[in-house]
């Protein structure tokens, strides 16, 4: 491999010359060689960086013309627009484990975009501390880019994620109209419900879901940039945190605003912590919905049997033609994952000391591992598994005319304890509750078959 010598304020120090990035990268790649360097620095920072970059170098052209020139500001763009496209990957290699505010890896663009800038421009014009880095600190920057990447990524993917299986069970709602089944509860037997309530369940915790995460996402897009190193705002210019804020809202299409107070932005987490928090009330949604299928569908012969869904693959390698519900094991894996990535993003978030959090790469990468996740394991669960869930009507109504909970319509009738009194009695010995109810007579046979109609229970 050929190298070549970058320097920064500690000396020379050789760099791999098909790469752009500079000696402050070279160092950290260097001094935290942790994790095998399999756990990065999430890709969605990355184009956080590039957008938030981009921004920068505008609102700079506008409030210090003098020192942010037009080439300057053309270039910079182009190289973030290079960045965001994906055709400078392979030039953020920095890993997770670095120092908790991020430094090294605000430095890792900077140093890229000045390099590939100045290679654009065929001579040296671009310093990633004086330019790219210009009105800035790493301290500001780091929890700006950590908001921009958690808004877009969750508002953007998990979302739209999350309404296409709602729209699933809308579907699911309307093909499974007046089908009674048994309802459940503690695992037991329980009056009848329609499977389109059962469904409405499902659809309805995650419209909840989703009500919570939006009404936490403004909270997100206030951006600690221009508080520079300790929310003071010193060396950006006035009205740069404004501005800045500004042009991200344009280059993204949505409403991001400037952290009213600096200080708070800077060292406090709890947008994302509150967030998060949304999320794990979203994977307990999953977690149940997953659960409630794979033992609807339980069986073939000796379980529930009362839906089938998708066979994807084989289930086993010595049993033939088993066949497993793993599209829920997947959901309920990810859920737990996500679970455990709440407690870390709350205990990384309690650590803001002073005047600055150094938690902060750990906490976003766990943030953003949460949405991936979600995100992919639901579009995966809607495709493969919720799409193609059948009700077998026979077996639901088989079950719902054999249970014994259905004495419970009989309460107003005979009172509690003789309806309790049928259901043993059904239950020792093994006949119907009509049986029971008409042999310990507390009701007649019409009495009985007009009050008894478990189609009308729901």
């Amino acid at each position: 491999m050929e190298y070549r010598i970058e320097h920064d304020s500690m000396g020379e120090v050789r760099v791999p010359s098909e790469r752009y990035w500079g000696a402050q990268t070279e160092r950290s790649k260097d001094n935290f060689r942790i994790g095998a360097g399999k756990e990065p620095i999430p890709e969605e920072m990355v184009t956080a960086f590039a957008i938030m970059k981009k921004a920068a170098a505008a609102a700079n052209r506008e409030l210090l013309p003098e020192k942010m020139t037009a080439e300057k500001e053309d270039v910079i763009s182009l190289v973030c627009d290079e960045i965001m496209a994906g055709s400078l990957d392979g030039n953020f290699p920095l890993v997770v484990w670095q120092t908790g505010s991020g430094t090294q890896f605000n430095m890792n663009v900077n140093e890229v975009i000045a390099n590939r800038g100045n290679e654009i421009l065929g001579e040296v014009v671009l310093h990633p501390n004086d330019d790219v880095n210009m009105s800035q600190s790493s301290n500001d920057t780091f929890p700006t880019a950590m908001h921009i990447a958690a808004a877009l990524s969750v508002e953007d993917k998990l979302i739209p994620a999350v309404e296409s299986l709602i729209a699933t069970f809308i579907r699911l709602e309307t093909e499974n109209e007046g089908i009674v089944k048994s309802g459940r509860t503690h695992l037991q037997d329980a009056v009848p419900i329609a499977f389109s309530q059962e469904i409405s369940g499902w659809r309805t915790s995650l419209e909840r879901d989703v009500q919570l995460i939006r009404a936490s996402l403004p909270f997100l897009k206030e951006l600690a940039l221009g508080g520079t190193a300790v929310g003071t705002g010193l060396n950006a210019p006035e009205g740069f945190d404004r501005a800045v804020a500004e042009e991200i809202s344009r280059l993204t299409g949505k409403l991001f605003v400037t952290a009213p107070n600096k200080f708070h932005a800077l060292t406090s987490k709890d947008e994302l912590v509150t967030v998060h928090g949304s999320l794990k009330a979203l994977a307990a949604d999953m977690m149940k919905i997953a659960n409630d299928v794979r033992w609807l569908a339980s069986g073939p012969r000796n379980g529930l049997g009362e839906i089938s869904i998708p066979e994807n693959e084989p289930g086993s390698s010595i049993m033939p033609g088993k066949v497993n519900p793993t599209q829920c094991e997947q959901v309920t894996m990810v859920a737990v994952q996500v679970m455990g990535n709440d407690t870390a993003v709350g205990i990384a978030a309690s650590q803001g000391n002073f005047e600055l959090n150094v938690f902060m790469p750990v906490l976003i990468y766990d943030f953003l591992q949460s949405v991936r996740l979600l995100t992919d394991s639901i579009v995966s669960f809607d495709r493969n598994c919720a799409s193609g869930i059948k009700a077998n009507a026979d077996r639901m109504s088989s079950d719902v005319h054999n249970s014994l909970m259905l004495a419970t319509v009989l309460n107003p009738y005979i009172g509690y304890e003789k309806a309790a009194e049928v259901v043993k009695k059904a239950y020792a010995e093994g006949i119907s509750i009509r049986d029971a109810c008409l042999q310990l007579g507390h009701l007649t046979a019409e009495e009985f078959d007009r009050v008894f109609r478990p189609e009308e229970m729901i």
